[in-house]
């Protein structure tokens, strides 16, 4: 080929094609036959050839590249939700990026610029907290990119959602609190108007009233799934003459702030309270009690999230904004450790 890079015509005059052939074994390989596509493969493999990214996404009027919204990257509830992401978005061919929306102002949120300058091609968003007309991109749905949310949602726009049944694993981890014998069980919620906090109080709630019990409304702490929230929580705890015996935390974060402040105050978990927390982060295994929580399948979300935005992307822009949006809902499971016992009384 006299020193020059391989180019897609000596690609098909390898595998006795046609340089269309190629082009949909490539782009599109489920659209030619089995034998097809791997003549066209082992051509690419002895040609050295290889596909030219930026090329492709400039006749394709496409940029290669979709983002995440995330509320918090300081979480580590994300990191794995990501790693699923970037996975399933590397095999093809797209470029990530990542914005954190904690730090920007409600008011002027930058992240509409990934809209109006053709930034990306996608947005899987995990922050149901943001303002719906900046993400319903000032009137017009989808134009520019496709939108999938993952884990949080916001019910004022239609849109694909990959998440879990939060009010029944709430359900869960509050029935395995009642199976121990507790019968005044606690809450640490989430932030006040999140999709989360609601579902997962009416979860605990719900298991509760199923066995003609109720949750005292002192005690439900607010919260907002940080370790400073939990602290918060155990402190009010603490402050209190009539107190659960048992409190479901509505993260991690939250449960394992809540007995860190507990036995600062010399409070023996699970000899003298219960703890339960949601999602299972690395380090729940390793606390000290290790903690029973609910397993989320974060790397699941996310190769699930980014899936359906690949789907949601080969779609015309109004194509997407009709008929009823999918939700996928992944299970989960109740993992049992040692913060949690039958009541010492």
């Amino acid at each position: 080929m006299n020193g020059r890079p391989p180019s897609i015509r000596d690609v098909a005059k390898a595998a006795g094609v046609s340089t269309a052939t190629v082009s949909r074994a490539l782009s599109n390989p489920e659209v030619v036959s089995e034998t097809t596509r791997e003549a066209v493969f082992r051509a690419v493999d002895a040609t050295g050839y290889t596909v030219n990214i930026s090329a492709r996404n400039l006749r394709r009027q496409e940029t290669g590249a979709v983002a995440v919204l995330v509320p918090n990257l300081a979480n580590p509830f994300f990191s794995r939700i990501l790693s699923g992401i970037a996975g399933v978005m590397s095999e093809a061919g797209y470029n990530v990026l990542i914005a954190d929306t904690t730090p920007m102002d409600l008011d002027d949120h930058r992240f509409p610029e990934y809209f109006s300058h053709n930034r990306v091609d996608g947005l899987i968003v995990l922050d149901g907290m943001l303002r719906h007309d900046l993400l319903m991109n000032r009137g017009s749905p989808e134009a520019r990119a496709a939108m999938v949310f993952a884990c949080e949602w916001t019910d004022r726009i239609q849109r694909p959602i990959v998440t879990i049944d939060n009010q029944e694993a709430s359900a869960k981890a509050v029935q395995h609190l009642l199976d121990l014998g507790h019968t005044r069980i606690g809450h640490v919620s989430g932030p006040r108007d999140n999709v989360l906090t609601a579902s997962r109080l009416e979860g605990a709630q719900g298991a509760l009233h199923a066995v003609g019990l109720k949750m005292s409304p002192n005690w439900i702490y607010p919260g907002d799934f940080t370790v400073g929230a939990g602290a918060r929580a155990a402190q009010i705890w603490l402050a209190a003459t009539d107190r659960p015996t048992a409190v479901f935390c509505s993260s991690d974060e939250m449960a394992m702030g809540f007995i860190g402040e507990l036995d600062r105050h010399k409070v023996r978990v699970p000899q003298d309270i219960s703890v339960v927390g949601f999602d299972d982060l690395e380090i729940s295994a390793h606390f000290v009690p290790p903690l029973t929580t609910i397993h989320q399948p974060r790397v699941t979300i996310g190769r699930a999230a980014a899936r359906m935005l690949l789907e949601r992307m080969k779609l015309p822009p109004m194509e997407r904004a009709r008929g009823p949006a999918p939700r996928v809902i992944l299970p989960v499971e109740l993992v049992r450790r040692l913060s949690t016992a039958p009541p010492s009384t």
